[in-house]
Protein backbone atom coordinates (compact mmCIF):
# COMPACT_ATOMS: atom_id res chain seq x y z
CA UNK A 1 0.00 0.00 0.00
CA UNK A 2 2.87 2.41 0.77
CA UNK A 3 4.34 1.56 -2.65
CA UNK A 4 1.05 2.46 -4.36
CA UNK A 5 0.91 5.83 -2.64
CA UNK A 6 4.57 6.43 -3.48
CA UNK A 7 3.98 5.76 -7.19
CA UNK A 8 0.93 8.04 -7.15
CA UNK A 9 2.94 10.78 -5.45
CA UNK A 10 5.65 10.42 -8.10
CA UNK A 11 3.11 10.88 -10.92
CA UNK A 12 1.55 13.92 -9.28
CA UNK A 13 4.99 15.34 -8.44
CA UNK A 14 6.15 14.87 -12.08
CA UNK A 15 3.06 16.71 -13.39
CA UNK A 16 3.59 19.51 -10.88
CA UNK A 17 7.30 19.77 -11.74
CA UNK A 18 6.49 19.97 -15.47
CA UNK A 19 4.03 22.78 -14.75
CA UNK A 20 6.59 24.67 -12.72
CA UNK A 21 9.13 24.35 -15.56
CA UNK A 22 6.64 25.59 -18.18
CA UNK A 23 5.39 28.50 -16.03
CA UNK A 24 8.44 30.84 -16.34
CA UNK A 25 8.83 29.98 -20.01
CA UNK A 26 5.26 30.18 -21.29
CA UNK A 27 3.31 31.62 -18.46
CA UNK A 28 0.84 30.40 -15.82
CA UNK A 29 -1.81 29.26 -18.33
CA UNK A 30 0.49 26.79 -20.07
CA UNK A 31 1.77 25.64 -16.70
CA UNK A 32 -1.79 24.82 -15.65
CA UNK A 33 -2.46 23.13 -19.00
CA UNK A 34 0.70 21.07 -18.68
CA UNK A 35 -0.23 20.04 -15.13
CA UNK A 36 -3.79 19.20 -16.28
CA UNK A 37 -2.53 17.10 -19.20
CA UNK A 38 -0.32 15.18 -16.80
CA UNK A 39 -3.28 14.53 -14.49
CA UNK A 40 -5.45 13.54 -17.50
CA UNK A 41 -2.81 11.11 -18.76
CA UNK A 42 -2.58 9.61 -15.30
CA UNK A 43 -6.41 9.38 -15.10
CA UNK A 44 -6.68 7.69 -18.53
CA UNK A 45 -3.97 5.23 -17.52
CA UNK A 46 -5.80 4.34 -14.32
CA UNK A 47 -9.22 4.16 -16.01
CA UNK A 48 -7.89 1.79 -18.68
CA UNK A 49 -6.40 -0.49 -16.06
CA UNK A 50 -9.55 -0.19 -13.93
CA UNK A 51 -11.64 -1.28 -16.94
CA UNK A 52 -9.32 -4.24 -17.50
CA UNK A 53 -9.72 -5.12 -13.82
CA UNK A 54 -13.53 -5.01 -14.04
CA UNK A 55 -13.54 -7.23 -17.15
CA UNK A 56 -11.27 -9.75 -15.42
CA UNK A 57 -13.34 -9.78 -12.22
CA UNK A 58 -16.44 -10.90 -14.16
CA UNK A 59 -14.89 -14.41 -14.21
CA UNK A 60 -11.41 -14.31 -12.70
CA UNK A 61 -11.04 -18.11 -12.83
CA UNK A 62 -11.49 -18.27 -16.60
CA UNK A 63 -10.32 -14.88 -17.91
CA UNK A 64 -6.64 -14.13 -18.42
CA UNK A 65 -5.03 -11.83 -15.89
CA UNK A 66 -4.56 -8.32 -17.40
CA UNK A 67 -1.01 -7.10 -17.99
CA UNK A 68 -0.64 -3.91 -16.04
CA UNK A 69 2.05 -1.35 -15.73
CA UNK A 70 3.32 0.55 -12.79
CA UNK A 71 1.16 0.28 -9.73
CA UNK A 72 -1.46 -1.79 -11.59
CA UNK A 73 1.04 -4.55 -12.25
CA UNK A 74 1.35 -5.05 -8.51
CA UNK A 75 -2.43 -4.76 -8.03
CA UNK A 76 -3.11 -7.43 -10.67
CA UNK A 77 -0.41 -9.68 -9.26
CA UNK A 78 -1.83 -9.38 -5.73
CA UNK A 79 -5.38 -10.04 -6.93
CA UNK A 80 -4.20 -13.00 -9.02
CA UNK A 81 -2.52 -14.56 -5.99
CA UNK A 82 -5.71 -14.04 -4.01
CA UNK A 83 -7.89 -15.59 -6.71
CA UNK A 84 -5.50 -18.51 -7.17
CA UNK A 85 -5.51 -19.13 -3.43
CA UNK A 86 -9.30 -19.03 -3.47
CA UNK A 87 -9.40 -21.45 -6.42
CA UNK A 88 -7.04 -23.87 -4.67
CA UNK A 89 -9.11 -23.68 -1.52
CA UNK A 90 -12.30 -24.21 -3.50
CA UNK A 91 -10.77 -27.21 -5.27
CA UNK A 92 -9.75 -28.69 -1.93
CA UNK A 93 -13.25 -28.19 -0.54
CA UNK A 94 -14.77 -29.66 -3.71
CA UNK A 95 -12.44 -32.66 -3.51
CA UNK A 96 -13.25 -33.17 0.17
CA UNK A 97 -16.96 -32.94 -0.59
CA UNK A 98 -16.55 -35.45 -3.42
CA UNK A 99 -14.68 -37.81 -1.09
CA UNK A 100 -17.37 -37.39 1.56
CA UNK A 101 -20.11 -38.16 -0.95
CA UNK A 102 -18.17 -41.13 -2.30
CA UNK A 103 -17.73 -42.43 1.23
CA UNK A 104 -21.41 -41.83 1.95
CA UNK A 105 -22.36 -43.62 -1.27
CA UNK A 106 -20.26 -46.62 -0.24
CA UNK A 107 -21.77 -46.81 3.23
CA UNK A 108 -24.05 -49.81 3.85
CA UNK A 109 -26.48 -47.57 5.71
CA UNK A 110 -28.92 -45.13 4.13
CA UNK A 111 -28.02 -41.44 4.51
CA UNK A 112 -30.47 -38.61 3.79
CA UNK A 113 -29.62 -34.94 4.38
CA UNK A 114 -32.69 -32.92 5.42
CA UNK A 115 -33.07 -29.16 5.80
CA UNK A 116 -34.94 -27.34 8.56
CA UNK A 117 -38.29 -28.06 6.86
CA UNK A 118 -37.56 -31.79 6.40
CA UNK A 119 -36.91 -31.41 2.68
CA UNK A 120 -34.39 -33.69 0.99
CA UNK A 121 -31.07 -32.02 0.20
CA UNK A 122 -29.17 -35.16 -0.74
CA UNK A 123 -29.25 -38.94 -0.26
CA UNK A 124 -27.00 -41.89 -1.07
CA UNK A 125 -27.86 -44.88 -3.22
CA UNK A 126 -28.57 -47.07 -0.19
CA UNK A 127 -31.24 -44.63 0.96
CA UNK A 128 -32.64 -44.52 -2.58
CA UNK A 129 -33.08 -48.28 -2.48
CA UNK A 130 -34.49 -48.34 1.04
CA UNK A 131 -37.05 -45.55 0.63
CA UNK A 132 -37.58 -45.76 -3.15
CA UNK A 133 -36.12 -42.27 -3.69
CA UNK A 134 -34.38 -40.55 -6.59
CA UNK A 135 -31.59 -38.22 -5.46
CA UNK A 136 -32.00 -35.90 -8.48
CA UNK A 137 -35.76 -35.80 -8.89
CA UNK A 138 -36.61 -35.76 -5.20
CA UNK A 139 -34.15 -33.06 -4.12
CA UNK A 140 -36.13 -30.28 -2.41
CA UNK A 141 -39.16 -32.52 -1.80
CA UNK A 142 -40.48 -32.99 1.76
CA UNK A 143 -39.55 -36.50 2.79
CA UNK A 144 -42.97 -37.07 4.36
CA UNK A 145 -44.49 -36.75 0.88
CA UNK A 146 -42.34 -39.63 -0.33
CA UNK A 147 -42.16 -41.94 2.69
CA UNK A 148 -45.78 -42.37 3.68
CA UNK A 149 -45.57 -44.32 6.92
CA UNK A 150 -47.60 -43.09 9.91
CA UNK A 151 -44.93 -44.21 12.38
CA UNK A 152 -42.23 -42.43 10.36
CA UNK A 153 -44.28 -39.23 10.10
CA UNK A 154 -44.87 -39.27 13.85
CA UNK A 155 -41.18 -39.75 14.50
CA UNK A 156 -40.18 -36.86 12.22
CA UNK A 157 -42.76 -34.47 13.68
CA UNK A 158 -42.09 -35.39 17.29
CA UNK A 159 -38.56 -33.92 17.19
CA UNK A 160 -37.69 -36.52 19.85
CA UNK A 161 -34.80 -38.35 18.25
CA UNK A 162 -33.17 -39.89 21.32
CA UNK A 163 -34.31 -43.41 20.44
CA UNK A 164 -34.25 -45.01 16.95
CA UNK A 165 -37.42 -46.03 15.13
CA UNK A 166 -38.00 -49.53 13.78
CA UNK A 167 -39.74 -49.15 10.44
CA UNK A 168 -41.26 -51.92 8.33
CA UNK A 169 -41.57 -51.15 4.63
CA UNK A 170 -43.62 -53.52 2.50
CA UNK A 171 -42.88 -53.36 -1.21
CA UNK A 172 -41.79 -56.11 -3.57
CA UNK A 173 -39.46 -57.30 -0.81
CA UNK A 174 -40.29 -56.53 2.82
CA UNK A 175 -37.66 -54.44 4.60
CA UNK A 176 -37.14 -53.86 8.30
CA UNK A 177 -35.18 -50.66 8.99
CA UNK A 178 -33.92 -48.98 12.09
CA UNK A 179 -34.08 -45.21 11.53
CA UNK A 180 -32.31 -42.52 13.51
CA UNK A 181 -32.09 -38.74 13.01
CA UNK A 182 -29.06 -36.70 14.02
CA UNK A 183 -29.25 -32.90 14.09
CA UNK A 184 -26.26 -30.83 12.98
CA UNK A 185 -25.43 -27.37 11.65
CA UNK A 186 -28.14 -24.74 11.42
CA UNK A 187 -31.35 -26.78 11.78
CA UNK A 188 -30.09 -29.45 9.39
CA UNK A 189 -30.53 -33.17 10.01
CA UNK A 190 -29.02 -36.47 8.95
CA UNK A 191 -31.45 -39.34 8.56
CA UNK A 192 -29.58 -42.62 9.03
CA UNK A 193 -31.29 -45.92 8.15
CA UNK A 194 -29.86 -49.40 8.66
CA UNK A 195 -31.29 -52.56 7.11
CA UNK A 196 -31.93 -55.10 9.89
CA UNK A 197 -34.11 -57.42 7.81
CA UNK A 198 -31.62 -60.27 7.98
CA UNK A 199 -30.99 -59.73 11.68
CA UNK A 200 -34.75 -59.76 12.26
CA UNK A 201 -35.03 -63.03 10.33
CA UNK A 202 -32.19 -64.55 12.33
CA UNK A 203 -33.82 -63.49 15.58
CA UNK A 204 -37.14 -64.97 14.44
CA UNK A 205 -35.33 -68.18 13.46
CA UNK A 206 -33.64 -68.27 16.86
CA UNK A 207 -36.96 -67.91 18.69
CA UNK A 208 -38.57 -70.52 16.45
CA UNK A 209 -35.58 -72.81 16.92
CA UNK A 210 -35.76 -72.64 20.71
CA UNK A 211 -39.53 -73.15 20.62
CA UNK A 212 -39.24 -76.09 18.20
CA UNK A 213 -36.46 -77.82 20.13
CA UNK A 214 -38.38 -77.37 23.36
CA UNK A 215 -41.50 -78.78 21.71
CA UNK A 216 -39.63 -81.72 20.17
CA UNK A 217 -38.04 -82.66 23.50
CA UNK A 218 -41.11 -82.07 25.64
CA UNK A 219 -43.11 -85.13 24.47
CA UNK A 220 -40.34 -87.77 24.78
CA UNK A 221 -39.19 -86.34 28.10
CA UNK A 222 -42.76 -86.41 29.39
CA UNK A 223 -43.14 -90.05 28.31
CA UNK A 224 -39.85 -91.15 29.85
CA UNK A 225 -40.44 -89.19 33.05
CA UNK A 226 -43.96 -90.57 33.42
CA UNK A 227 -42.92 -94.19 33.01
CA UNK A 228 -39.94 -93.77 35.35
CA UNK A 229 -42.27 -92.36 37.98
CA UNK A 230 -44.62 -95.32 37.45
CA UNK A 231 -41.76 -97.80 37.82
CA UNK A 232 -40.42 -96.06 40.93
CA UNK A 233 -43.81 -96.23 42.62
CA UNK A 234 -44.00 -99.96 41.92
CA UNK A 235 -47.23 -99.78 39.94
CA UNK A 236 -45.72 -101.90 37.15
CA UNK A 237 -42.71 -104.17 36.88
CA UNK A 238 -40.22 -104.39 33.99
CA UNK A 239 -40.87 -108.13 33.51
CA UNK A 240 -44.63 -107.66 33.13
CA UNK A 241 -46.17 -107.18 29.65
CA UNK A 242 -47.11 -103.61 30.56
CA UNK A 243 -43.60 -103.03 31.88
CA UNK A 244 -41.99 -104.37 28.72
CA UNK A 245 -44.30 -102.16 26.63
CA UNK A 246 -43.35 -99.15 28.76
CA UNK A 247 -39.64 -99.91 28.38
CA UNK A 248 -40.06 -100.18 24.61
CA UNK A 249 -41.80 -96.80 24.49
CA UNK A 250 -39.08 -95.28 26.66
CA UNK A 251 -36.41 -96.71 24.34
CA UNK A 252 -38.25 -95.34 21.30
CA UNK A 253 -38.55 -91.87 22.80
CA UNK A 254 -34.91 -91.93 23.93
CA UNK A 255 -33.83 -92.86 20.39
CA UNK A 256 -35.90 -89.96 19.09
CA UNK A 257 -34.14 -87.52 21.44
CA UNK A 258 -30.76 -88.99 20.51
CA UNK A 259 -31.46 -88.56 16.79
CA UNK A 260 -32.55 -84.99 17.42
CA UNK A 261 -29.36 -84.17 19.34
CA UNK A 262 -27.18 -85.82 16.69
CA UNK A 263 -28.90 -83.92 13.89
CA UNK A 264 -28.59 -80.65 15.80
CA UNK A 265 -24.87 -81.23 16.38
CA UNK A 266 -24.31 -82.08 12.73
CA UNK A 267 -26.31 -79.07 11.53
CA UNK A 268 -24.31 -76.83 13.87
CA UNK A 269 -21.06 -78.22 12.48
CA UNK A 270 -22.22 -77.66 8.90
CA UNK A 271 -23.32 -74.09 9.60
CA UNK A 272 -20.07 -73.03 11.28
CA UNK A 273 -17.83 -74.11 8.38
CA UNK A 274 -18.10 -73.15 4.72
CA UNK A 275 -15.99 -76.02 3.33
CA UNK A 276 -16.02 -79.79 3.93
CA UNK A 277 -13.59 -80.93 6.60
CA UNK A 278 -12.19 -84.05 4.89
CA UNK A 279 -12.45 -84.28 1.10
CA UNK A 280 -11.66 -87.56 -0.62
CA UNK A 281 -12.54 -89.43 -3.81
CA UNK A 282 -15.81 -91.25 -3.08
CA UNK A 283 -16.76 -94.27 -5.17
CA UNK A 284 -20.41 -93.54 -5.94
CA UNK A 285 -21.30 -97.20 -6.63
CA UNK A 286 -19.98 -98.37 -3.26
CA UNK A 287 -21.62 -95.47 -1.44
CA UNK A 288 -25.02 -96.03 -3.03
CA UNK A 289 -24.77 -99.79 -2.51
CA UNK A 290 -24.43 -99.25 1.23
CA UNK A 291 -27.27 -96.72 1.27
CA UNK A 292 -29.45 -99.19 -0.64
CA UNK A 293 -28.88 -101.89 2.00
CA UNK A 294 -29.69 -99.42 4.80
CA UNK A 295 -32.82 -98.30 2.97
CA UNK A 296 -34.10 -101.85 2.60
CA UNK A 297 -33.39 -102.54 6.27
CA UNK A 298 -35.32 -99.39 7.26
CA UNK A 299 -38.20 -100.31 4.94
CA UNK A 300 -38.34 -103.86 6.38
CA UNK A 301 -39.94 -105.16 3.22
CA UNK A 302 -42.78 -102.65 3.11
CA UNK A 303 -41.57 -100.97 -0.10
CA UNK A 304 -39.90 -101.76 -3.39
CA UNK A 305 -36.49 -100.07 -3.15
CA UNK A 306 -34.48 -99.94 -6.38
CA UNK A 307 -31.17 -98.44 -7.45
CA UNK A 308 -30.08 -97.40 -10.96
CA UNK A 309 -26.53 -96.24 -11.70
CA UNK A 310 -26.40 -94.85 -15.21
CA UNK A 311 -22.76 -93.84 -15.15
CA UNK A 312 -20.42 -94.94 -12.34
CA UNK A 313 -18.24 -92.13 -11.09
CA UNK A 314 -15.94 -90.81 -8.40
CA UNK A 315 -17.35 -87.92 -6.37
CA UNK A 316 -14.93 -85.52 -4.69
CA UNK A 317 -16.16 -84.51 -1.22
CA UNK A 318 -16.60 -85.42 2.44
CA UNK A 319 -17.88 -88.99 2.43
CA UNK A 320 -19.55 -88.76 5.83
CA UNK A 321 -21.45 -85.61 4.87
CA UNK A 322 -22.44 -86.94 1.43
CA UNK A 323 -23.63 -90.22 2.95
CA UNK A 324 -25.66 -88.32 5.56
CA UNK A 325 -27.31 -86.14 2.89
CA UNK A 326 -28.18 -89.09 0.64
CA UNK A 327 -29.39 -91.17 3.59
CA UNK A 328 -31.68 -88.33 4.75
CA UNK A 329 -33.31 -88.12 1.33
CA UNK A 330 -33.82 -91.89 1.23
CA UNK A 331 -35.15 -92.16 4.80
CA UNK A 332 -37.63 -89.34 4.13
CA UNK A 333 -38.91 -91.20 1.06
CA UNK A 334 -39.39 -94.38 3.10
CA UNK A 335 -41.17 -92.58 5.94
CA UNK A 336 -43.62 -90.78 3.70
CA UNK A 337 -44.38 -93.62 1.28
CA UNK A 338 -47.23 -95.98 2.25
CA UNK A 339 -46.73 -99.72 2.38
CA UNK A 340 -46.40 -101.25 -1.09
CA UNK A 341 -45.00 -98.06 -2.62
CA UNK A 342 -41.91 -97.80 -4.78
CA UNK A 343 -38.71 -95.87 -4.04
CA UNK A 344 -36.11 -95.42 -6.77
CA UNK A 345 -32.54 -94.25 -6.16
CA UNK A 346 -30.66 -93.06 -9.26
CA UNK A 347 -27.21 -91.72 -10.16
CA UNK A 348 -26.43 -90.18 -13.53
CA UNK A 349 -25.46 -87.01 -15.37
CA UNK A 350 -27.26 -83.86 -16.41
CA UNK A 351 -24.94 -82.14 -18.81
CA UNK A 352 -21.65 -81.87 -16.91
CA UNK A 353 -23.25 -82.18 -13.48
CA UNK A 354 -23.50 -85.30 -11.35
CA UNK A 355 -27.07 -86.10 -10.28
CA UNK A 356 -28.38 -88.23 -7.42
CA UNK A 357 -32.16 -88.50 -7.22
CA UNK A 358 -34.66 -90.18 -4.90
CA UNK A 359 -38.13 -90.70 -6.35
CA UNK A 360 -41.06 -92.15 -4.44
CA UNK A 361 -44.76 -92.88 -4.91
CA UNK A 362 -45.65 -91.46 -1.50
CA UNK A 363 -48.17 -88.96 -0.21
CA UNK A 364 -46.59 -85.99 -2.02
CA UNK A 365 -46.33 -82.38 -0.90
CA UNK A 366 -48.45 -79.33 -1.70
CA UNK A 367 -46.63 -76.81 -3.88
CA UNK A 368 -47.01 -74.03 -1.30
CA UNK A 369 -44.77 -75.97 1.09
CA UNK A 370 -41.90 -76.64 -1.33
CA UNK A 371 -39.95 -73.34 -0.88
CA UNK A 372 -39.76 -73.86 2.89
CA UNK A 373 -38.99 -77.57 3.13
CA UNK A 374 -35.28 -77.01 3.86
CA UNK A 375 -36.00 -74.80 6.87
CA UNK A 376 -35.19 -76.33 10.23
CA UNK A 377 -38.19 -78.08 11.81
CA UNK A 378 -40.49 -77.09 8.97
CA UNK A 379 -43.08 -79.79 8.33
CA UNK A 380 -45.66 -79.87 5.57
CA UNK A 381 -47.82 -82.28 7.60
CA UNK A 382 -47.16 -81.72 11.28
CA UNK A 383 -49.53 -84.38 12.58
CA UNK A 384 -48.08 -87.15 10.43
CA UNK A 385 -44.40 -86.22 10.35
CA UNK A 386 -43.88 -86.69 14.09
CA UNK A 387 -45.43 -90.16 13.90
CA UNK A 388 -42.79 -91.14 11.31
CA UNK A 389 -39.95 -90.48 13.75
CA UNK A 390 -38.29 -87.67 11.82
CA UNK A 391 -36.54 -84.76 13.55
CA UNK A 392 -37.52 -82.07 11.03
CA UNK A 393 -33.82 -81.34 10.37
CA UNK A 394 -33.06 -83.79 7.55
CA UNK A 395 -33.61 -81.51 4.57
CA UNK A 396 -31.83 -78.63 6.34
CA UNK A 397 -28.81 -80.93 6.67
CA UNK A 398 -29.09 -81.93 3.00
CA UNK A 399 -29.18 -78.29 1.91
CA UNK A 400 -26.10 -77.37 3.96
CA UNK A 401 -24.11 -80.39 2.78
CA UNK A 402 -24.87 -79.60 -0.86
CA UNK A 403 -24.02 -75.92 -0.37
CA UNK A 404 -20.66 -76.87 1.13
CA UNK A 405 -20.02 -79.01 -1.96
CA UNK A 406 -21.17 -76.21 -4.35
CA UNK A 407 -24.25 -78.29 -5.17
CA UNK A 408 -27.95 -77.64 -5.02
CA UNK A 409 -31.21 -79.38 -4.22
CA UNK A 410 -34.24 -79.52 -6.52
CA UNK A 411 -37.65 -80.71 -5.30
CA UNK A 412 -40.57 -81.86 -7.44
CA UNK A 413 -43.79 -83.13 -5.88
CA UNK A 414 -47.48 -83.67 -6.59
CA UNK A 415 -49.88 -84.14 -3.72
CA UNK A 416 -51.01 -87.76 -3.64
CA UNK A 417 -48.65 -88.84 -6.45
CA UNK A 418 -45.20 -88.78 -4.87
CA UNK A 419 -42.04 -86.68 -4.79
CA UNK A 420 -38.63 -86.46 -6.43
CA UNK A 421 -35.61 -84.98 -4.65
CA UNK A 422 -32.56 -84.26 -6.82
CA UNK A 423 -29.05 -83.46 -5.56
CA UNK A 424 -26.80 -81.92 -8.21
CA UNK A 425 -23.00 -81.61 -8.01
CA UNK A 426 -20.78 -79.42 -10.24
CA UNK A 427 -18.67 -81.04 -12.92
CA UNK A 428 -15.38 -80.33 -11.12
CA UNK A 429 -16.46 -82.69 -8.31
CA UNK A 430 -17.40 -85.61 -10.58
CA UNK A 431 -15.00 -87.95 -12.36
CA UNK A 432 -16.42 -90.70 -14.57
CA UNK A 433 -14.91 -94.14 -13.89
CA UNK A 434 -15.10 -97.46 -15.78
CA UNK A 435 -18.19 -99.52 -14.97
CA UNK A 436 -17.55 -101.64 -11.89
CA UNK A 437 -19.24 -104.74 -10.53
CA UNK A 438 -17.84 -104.35 -7.03
CA UNK A 439 -21.23 -104.47 -5.32
CA UNK A 440 -23.44 -107.53 -5.98
CA UNK A 441 -26.66 -105.52 -5.90
CA UNK A 442 -25.29 -103.12 -8.49
CA UNK A 443 -24.17 -106.03 -10.64
CA UNK A 444 -27.66 -107.51 -10.56
CA UNK A 445 -29.32 -104.18 -11.35
CA UNK A 446 -26.93 -103.49 -14.21
CA UNK A 447 -27.62 -106.86 -15.81
CA UNK A 448 -31.37 -106.27 -15.50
Amino acid sequence: MNFVWTRTAVILGSALLAGLIVWPLFGALWAIVTFGLGLAAALVFHLRNLHALLVWLRDPLKNTVPIGAGVWEHVFAALYRLVRSFALQRNRVTAQLARFRSAAQAMPIGVVVLDDEDRISWCNVTAERMFDLDARKDAGQPILNLVRQPAFAGYIKSRAYEEPLTLRISRVEALVLTVRIVQYGQDEKLLLARDITQAEKIETMRRDFVANVSHELKTPLTVVSGFLETFSEGNIRPDEPRGRQALEMMRSQTDRMQRLVEDLLMLSTLETSSMPARETQIDVETLLGGILEDARALSAGRHQVQLHVGEPAQLWGDEQEIRSAFANLVSNAIRYTPRGGRITLSWGRRGDEGVFSVEDTGIGIESRHLPRLTERFYRADTSRSRDTGGTGLGLAIVKHVLTRHQGRLEIESDLGRGSRFVALFPARRVNVTPLSRSHPELEKLTRS
